[in-house]
């Protein structure tokens, strides 16, 4: 009944605001054309307001779901007419606000105690108000500036009835679809639903501030304003008020003398650096929460704010991801085809030499260009084709990271439509990759995973000898099964001293790295690598005398 209430509100407002009217009818299948030429949302007249205001209002009125989608819009000019993506842009922090005594009774009922001994001063009047949460400016007793966000009272009711209807119509698609398994639509929702309570926990987006704190604490990139954590809870946080300009306010930014180049080079760093420095990135870099600190309009510092929403990847998928895209850099198409297939997101029997034909056609027309002069709309419509043909399944883990660069993307279009992309992302993915698979990078895993692997190292004998017990009293039936135990016999004793061999030269490696009193660079810097090879190779052969039988 809750789903179809919603479906109800749902059509009520598409009719309400005719937004029949954006869809391209030329372009539908004729039975899809007729449906809508008779369909009942043209019994309601045309609303006299202009397309991009008709296209806001109804997407507040259909809650923050919808406004979130709306946010996304807000930053593609080359895939909306400029009027709708200004008009969309009052959803990044314009959303109605609800009422200021409210959010006050929220603030006491949170933090235990009134206002007035809470704050030196506080404002009902919001001074932001967004599709979860709004903000109120006050004073902190010891004279503090501080904006305190509140969550909307009932959100999590809409949220929850939204999230219910996208589970609803993923399922149908994963079910009758015959493309729905390709893009797992049920595991996308999931992700989303996860995505969006977190955003309703205030303490867990301090918590993300906070480390986002740390990981770019004196950077010359970003600010992260501070989170007072004696005045948060779960519906309230309090928060540095911080000065900026809007980063949508292009012209307050030129009147201000900002170089919009090195700004622009500068959002795509602080992408890179979260994503592949840190795996923590913020998420909801809609222009709404970015402002620019322009107090050095020659070297331009970002700030951000509304921390809800943060996204890290697994190591296997950051390390694939940055393989592909120096790759991608590098027009390799053929490294771009086969890390697909080594990592899954293709089937194994892909036909190399025909994907990476097919990725050449569509990556190749937007080389050498900048920002202006790329089609975004038909570079995805290339990417969809592909997928679809080659059989592509949409990585759910990817998604949240794949939103975030459409949002920087977007930025850079908005700042400095003359960007070059590549040039600016190539070198710092290389620089990240040699830092990574050079030897300070083997130094730092050695550093992390050596006391781990010490202390495995007297089970693994065990283990083998386990998992031999173990096919011995399941009863093989056929000779490869008897073959197999044979072999695992054999090599058990190889696998032993080989084991001990490592564990001690690596060990050794290890104790020759803590006697140096350096750090990693310098230690990378002063000792060649065939060194460390040398000298793990001797430990290795010292470790095996007297145990070969």
């Amino acid at each position: 009944m809750t789903r179809l209430q919603r479906i109800i509100r749902i059509a009520w407002v598409f009719c309400r605001y005719r937004l029949d009217t954006f869809l391209p009818l030329n372009e539908l299948p004729v039975p899809l054309k007729i449906l809508f030429i008779l369909a009942p949302w043209h019994l309601f007249p045309k609303p006299k307001t202009d397309r991009g205001d008709q296209l806001r209002v109804a997407l507040e009125e259909l809650g923050p779901v919808f406004v979130k989608f709306g946010q996304i819009l807000s930053t593609r000019r080359d895939l909306l007419p400029d009027d709708m993506a200004e008009s969309l842009t009052q959803l990044q922090d314009r959303v109605p606000p609800f009422p200021g005594a409210t959010a006050q009774a929220i603030i006491e009922r949170q933090l235990g105690a009134s206002v007035g001994d809470l704050f030196r001063a506080f404002s009902r009047e919001p001074m932001a108000s967004a599709s979860v949460a709004q903000v109120h400016a006050a004073t902190l007793l010891d004279g503090r500036d501080v904006v305190v966000k509140v969550i909307r009272p009932g959100i999590e009711r809409v949220i929850n009835q939204d999230l219910s209807l996208m589970y609803l119509m993923a399922a149908l698609l994963e079910r009758y679809w015959s493309e729905g398994p390709r893009l797992h639509p049920v595991e996308v929702v999931a992700d989303y639903d996860a995505t969006i309570h977190d955003e309703l926990d205030l303490k867990r987006e301090a918590a993300n501030a906070s480390q986002l704190r740390r990981n770019f604490e004196n950077s010359s990139l970003i600010y992260i304003p501070y989170i007072d954590w004696d005045y948060t809870r779960k519906s309230v946080l309090v928060m540095e008020r911080i000065q900026g300009i809007p980063i949508a306010d292009v012209a307050a930014l030129r009147d201000a003398g900002v170089n919009l180049k090195v700004l622009a080079e500068k959002g795509v760093e602080i992408f890179f650096t979260q994503v592949f420095r840190d795996s923590f990135f913020h998420a909801d870099m809609h222009p709404g929460n970015i402002f620019v600190d322009a107090t050095n309009p020659a070297d331009p510092k970002y700030i951000a704010i509304d921390f809800g929403i943060v996204g890290t990847l697994a190591p296997d998928d950051q390390s694939y991801l940055a393989r592909n895209l120096l790759a991608f850099f590098r027009r390799d198409y053929r490294q771009v085809a086969e890390l697909h297939i080594q990592s899954g997101w293709v089937p194994p029997d892909t036909r190399v030499n025909e994907f990476e034909a097919a990725i050449r056609t569509v990556c190749e027309p937007i080389f050498e260009k900048p920002l202006k002069d790329i089609s975004f709309g038909h570079f995805l419509l290339g990417l969809f084709q592909t997928a679809r043909r080659f059989n592509m399944e949409v990585q759910p883990q990817l998604v949240l990271l794949q939103k975030t660069l459409l949002n920087v993307e977007g930025l850079g279009r908005q700042l400095y439509p003359d960007l070059d992309l590549w040039s600016t992302a190539q070198p710092f993915l290389e620089n990240w990759m040699r830092g990574r698979v050079g030897p300070a990078g083997l130094l730092k895993s050695l550093k992390s995973h050596l006391p781990d692997w010490i202390e495995q190292s007297p089970e693994m004998p065990q283990l083998v000898h386990d998992a031999l017990l173990q096919l011995r009293h399941s009863g093989p039936s056929d000779s490869a099964s008897r073959q197999a135990i044979e072999l695992l016999r054999e090599s058990r004793k190889r696998a032993d001293r080989r084991w001990r061999r490592s564990i001690a030269a690596l060990a050794l490696v290890g104790v020759a790295w803590l006697s140096i009193d350096h750090d990693l660079a310098s230690l990378a810097q002063s000792v060649p690598a065939h060194g460390w090879v040398l000298l793990a190779g001797a430990a290795w052969l010292v470790a095996g005398i007297g145990r070969k039988h």
